[in-house]
């Protein structure tokens, strides 16, 4: 089986390219050392290469050499990695730490990139005994960008020429898991996520006529107590919402009243009903609030991720690859979905697939205290490139065999 086989030399490829990736990482969905990083990674394999338009995305397609049915009908698999960093000032004290201030690959997604550059090259190596196509999906902008969308938008799905039978990815974690096992749930697995820019504008001035004035800023602070309290206590807690205003900002002195005020919101379910309801009531808090003041809001919905919803026969099979190709008991199921969110949900929404966490915690620290995902100090092992690198392959491999 080709995604078995993994020399020292590929391995060796990987580390470098992900430590290359770390040490310059890039923001958003323009990324054009990361892309260029990675077109030089494909370069000499036999796929079929294209870039995005609005977006710094790479899409590459392998045509498998199996001649068991013709091209209209062969089976398709995408296999998927972000590539995008976070606006985080890097503490993590590694060798190859982030060479640019204020930016960091703290999700891991340079990680990811290398292990699907490992899978691209596995499988070009058997192409001849694969059963159908894969398209390789390096994509910018998860961070809140919504670059899996737009990536669709721009034909990545039909890269192959056909819509593929299904899609998988693996995300690594910094902590939670012990380094080399996994996590997947059948059914909703990470949260929804959206993101409210809101905008309270009154009438500023000099802070001695505040009776003259329409002052935003105790506007604002009555909105986020509300919105607490709408949350907490109007839904059914077997079906949560989080919610949490991470940002407020009004004013540039202490003896002036601003003219405006700004909320940033960030919200979480875990359904569809939920979700519809707390972005309704978000609403109805705000303008109330803002109409008991006499100011005006406005709301900016900057961000809107569905729940990510693993397939269960998906789930079934990624499950008996992991067994097989990695050995048994590496495989956790998780008894309730995870409150992170991600934007492999809108590949989720079209093709059903199956999202699996990796864990990468380095082998001499506790993952149990470890730092997660996201933060300034979180550190992934490279001990796990060599296995995340396999499973893409084996699933695109075996899921093109069950396929055709």
């Amino acid at each position: 089986m080709t995604g078995r086989e993994l020399d020292p030399g590929l391995v060796g490829d990987l580390v470098r390219l992900r430590e290359d990736l770390h040490r310059q990482p890039e923001l958003g969905l323009e990324l054009p050392r990361t892309q260029a990083k990675v077109l030089a990674a494909l370069d000499g394999l036999p796929l079929e290469i294209s870039t995005g338009t609005g977006l710094s995305s790479v899409t590459a397609v392998l045509r498998g050499g199996s001649a068991d049915a013709p091209d209209g009908d062969r089976p398709v698999v995408l296999l998927r990695a972000d590539m995008d960093a976070l606006p985080l000032t890097e503490t993590s004290g590694v060798p190859y730490a982030s060479e640019t201030e204020g930016r960091m690959h703290a999700c891991g997604h340079d990680l990811h990139t290398a292990m699907l550059v490992g899978a691209a090259r596995l499988l070009a190596r058997g192409r001849d005994g694969l059963h159908g196509d894969v398209v390789f999906m390096f994509q910018p902008g998860e961070e809140g960008h919504h670059g899996a969308r737009l990536m669709i938008e721009e034909g990545v799905l039909d890269a192959a020429g056909r819509r593929p039978v299904a899609a998988y990815a693996v995300h690594v974690a910094s902590s939670m898991l012990p380094s080399g096992w996994l996590l997947t749930r059948k059914g909703p697995l990470l949260a929804g996520g959206d993101v409210l820019n809101v905008t309270v504008r009154g009438q500023g001035g000099h802070d001695s006529q505040p009776h003259l004035l329409k002052d935003p800023v105790p506007a604002a602070c009555e909105m986020t107590l509300a919105l607490q309290t709408f949350a907490s206590r109007g839904f059914d807690p077997f079906d949560p919402v989080l919610l949490s205003v991470g940002s407020i900002h009004a004013g540039t002195a202490a003896n002036v009243i601003p003219d405006e005020a700004e909320l940033k919101i960030g919200i979480r379910t875990f359904g569809p009903a939920a979700k519809a309801k707390v972005l309704g009531g978000v609403t109805q808090v705000l303008e109330g609030v803002a109409a008991a003041h006499g100011v005006t809001v406005t709301v900016d919905h900057a961000m809107d991720y569905p729940v990510t919803v693993v397939d269960p026969a998906e789930a079934d099979f990624a499950a008996g690859t992991v067994e097989r190709v990695l050995g048994p008991g590496r495989l956790v199921w998780s008894a309730n979905a995870l409150s992170p969110s991600e934007d492999f949900s809108f590949v989720l929404n079209e093709v059903p697939g199956a999202l699996l966490f990796l864990g990468a915690c380095p082998p001499d620290r506790d993952p149990a205290k470890a730092s997660f995902n996201h933060s300034p100090d979180a550190v992934f092992g490279n001990e796990v490139l060599g296995d995340g690198a396999r499973l893409l392959a084996s699933l695109a491999e075996e899921r093109l065999a069950s396929a055709g």
